[in-house]
């Protein structure tokens, strides 16, 4: 005879704490996403802090006293942030948790040197011990190389030859403008002008870091150490590109002079700046100063407004962003709002997407166009504005939220971008960021380019967020090109599973990246390939259910998917590409989402202090203020509804 009363049975308990769960998980989606839509602004977009390492900010402090035009108020408020930032080696590091890094150290010093700071105060003495034990200042980087050669503290034989004739070269020579990135042209064109006219930093207090070199300035004879044989040859063409200057006609230069200087004016972009970065920023500042242009004229005026936009200014404390990113955190704040409402489109996001759509670009100049001539229009930038430089991430990101509304008003807005996407593939089957074919690897080798980011390649997670766009608009019609892509892809792949993350930390957000692409095209997920990197995915979860990697994975790539505590952002790029491989019903995906319950903040986000992205791997890297807000929500939205959606299939399924 059956009991009556008793102990419920355990799949009663089972579903009881199913039940809870659910509960927990949709409130605090809620919670999230009602934050999210706090921070919109009014037109319907979004833009979250891009913060970098300590360079940024003191070369803002440098630039004022190249200049003399030094706010005072300003630069004592990013001193307190150089100071805050300063490690307890007494150097700076390139990203939280990062090494010692001896050229944003130099730069720091002697910004806060510059400000008055006494060298003689003890943060200031563990900064220079640390600089010393480092080699000196003589051992930093060619960019710093090229600041201290301006400010008069080292030789101008310390940094390399860059005349500005470099802009007269034929399109075949081994070296042309178009064979390097875009961000290459914008630092390098007005850098061409300041290093052949070759200025002096008014420095109205003359200050000087002579204390920071193991060998005096004028003696050092080490400013450029053998990199690799191809070096060493591009080493002996610098030595004697300086000798055959002697012999070059005024003429030449003059010519030289003034197309450079068209050619950045062309691209100073407003108060938004050449190139949206602020290293040609500054350059194309310094080089309007030094090419006469006074300082009430509106080139100086709008390049000086487009450097201050940069700048965020706490009530203690500021600090310069490399950038802003809004169209970027609008079409993802976008994707993860939609993945809320499981596509049906809201007034808020139809305000983000409208923001989005005006800013499309079509006809006007652009870089690109010099590889791609007859290819129509139809991209998106990274920043407010910069029609020279549209960006595919930007562009394939946008359009797929778009395309997941369904909506008319944005068809032609997708295709013009599938298109252009689909036109800018490169000869290898992969995309990158700005250029097609943008594959001279020999020009890394140059003396100017140690820190290795020249160029700009195709990459697995560029070439997989284009995948999923042109897979989800019509993967008939652009088969040909998606399958080029998906064998470009399978020969990226490194030999334990997982994909590198060119533009975001690291191997976790090029396999997610990846994984989410392959889904999109259709592809089998029980295939070797796709099952390696879910294994490694799942490998690389850490106790607490969620996931973390430092940047030093992309120095040593044996801690690829590890080396920090558990992230947001990270936690939530595995889970969508687990989910995206058929993993839903997995513990992994469930500790995922289990870890963001419990990490979440009472205002309904989360806030990770690990930096989330490369600039250029090995020597930048930048923390996106957004990637802890929209990123664990789009996450756990999937997860919610894909639940649903089995669970209703379910359900419908016959008996």
């Amino acid at each position: 005879m059956p009991q009556s009363s008793g102990a419920p049975s355990i799949s009663t308990h089972e579903r009881f704490a199913e039940r809870i769960f659910e509960v927990e998980l949709e409130r605090s989606i809620a919670r999230a996403n009602e934050s999210l839509l706090d921070l919109q602004h009014s037109d319907g977009h979004y833009r979250f802090d891009l913060e970098a390492d300590c360079t940024i900010p003191a070369e803002y402090i440098l630039m004022m006293h190249y200049m003399d035009e030094i706010d005072d108020e300003l630069e004592v408020k990013i001193a307190v942030y150089l100071r805050e930032h300063q490690c307890e080696d007494g150097g700076w590091n390139l990203y939280c948790g990062g090494e010692f890094d001896l050229s944003c150290t130099v730069k720091a010093y002697y910004a806060l040197k510059l400000l008055g700071d006494n060298p003689d105060a003890p943060h200031m003495v563990k900064a220079r011990k640390a600089i010393l034990a480092h080699g000196g200042a003589a051992r930093s980087n060619v960019f710093t190389r090229i600041t201290l050669a301006l400010f008069g503290q080292i030789p101008w034989r310390g940094v390399p030859f860059i005349p500005v004739e470099i802009i007269l070269l034929p399109r075949w020579f081994p070296f042309h403008l178009r064979k390097v990135s875009y961000w290459s042209r914008t630092v390098m064109v007005p850098l061409f002008i300041l290093c052949t006219l070759k200025p002096r930093a008014k420095n109205p207090r003359q200050v000087h870091i002579l204390e920071l070199f193991t060998t005096p300035p004028e003696q050092e004879q080490n400013y450029f150490p053998v990199r690799s044989p191809l070096n060493r040859l591009f080493l002996a063409l610098d030595k004697a590109g300086r000798f055959l200057e002697l012999f070059l006609p005024p003429s030449v230069r003059r010519r030289a002079v003034k197309k450079a200087a068209d050619w950045f004016i062309e691209r100073l972009n407003g108060t938004d700046g050449l190139g949206g970065i602020f290293p040609a920023m500054v350059n194309a500042l310094e080089a309007l100063e030094v090419l006469g242009y006074p300082a009430d004229h509106p080139h100086r005026v709008s390049a000086k407004q487009a450097l201050e936009k940069l700048l965020v200014i706490g009530e203690d404390s500021a600090y310069c962003q490399p950038c802003l990113s809004p169209l970027w955190d609008t079409c993802l704040a976008g994707a993860a709002l939609l993945e809320v409402t499981g596509d049906e489109p809201t007034d808020d996001l139809l305000r983000a997407l409208d923001w989005l759509k005006e800013r499309q670009l079509s006809d006007e100049p652009g870089d690109w166009r010099q590889n791609r001539p007859h290819l129509k229009g139809g991209g998106w930038a990274f920043e407010y504005a910069n029609p020279h430089y549209p960006d595919l991430d930007d562009t394939a990101v946008i359009a797929w939220v778009m395309h997941r509304t369904g909506l008319e008003r944005y068809r032609e807005s997708i295709r013009r971008a599938a298109d252009w996407l689909a036109g800018m593939q490169s000869k290898n089957g992969g995309f990158a960021s700005f250029d097609a074919d943008n594959t001279y690897y020999y020009l890394n080798e140059i003396p100017f380019a140690d820190h290795g980011a020249l160029l700009d390649p195709p990459t697995s997670d560029l070439t997989a967020r284009c995948i999923t766009l042109l897979a989800t608009v019509d993967k008939v019609g652009y088969w040909k090109t998606i399958a080029a892509g998906l064998d470009f892809l399978r020969r990226e792949q490194e030999a334990d599973g997982s994909w590198f993350g060119r533009w975001g930390t690291n191997y976790i957000y090029g396999t997610w990246s990846v994984l989410v692409a392959l889904e999109a095209a259709g592809e089998d997920p029980n295939q070797p390939y796709i099952r390696r990197a879910v294994e490694w995915l799942k490998s690389t979860q850490r106790p607490d259910g969620g996931w973390g990697e430092a940047c030093c994975s992309y120095c040593d790539p044996t801690l690829a998917g590890r080396g920090c505590d558990s992230t947001s952002f990270q936690t939530a790029w595995a889970m969508l590409g687990l989910m995206a491989a058929g993993e839903t019903d997995s513990p992994h995906v469930r500790g995922g989402t289990e870890y963001l319950l419990q990490s979440q903040m009472d205002n309904g986000l989360w806030q990770d202090e690990v930096y989330n992205a490369p600039g250029f791997p090995r020597v930048f890297y930048l923390k996106y203020h957004g990637y802890d807000g929209y990123f664990p929500l789009w996450a756990r939205a999937r997860y919610r509804n894909l639940l649903r959606k089995k669970s209703k299939e379910s359900r419908l399924a016959p008996t």
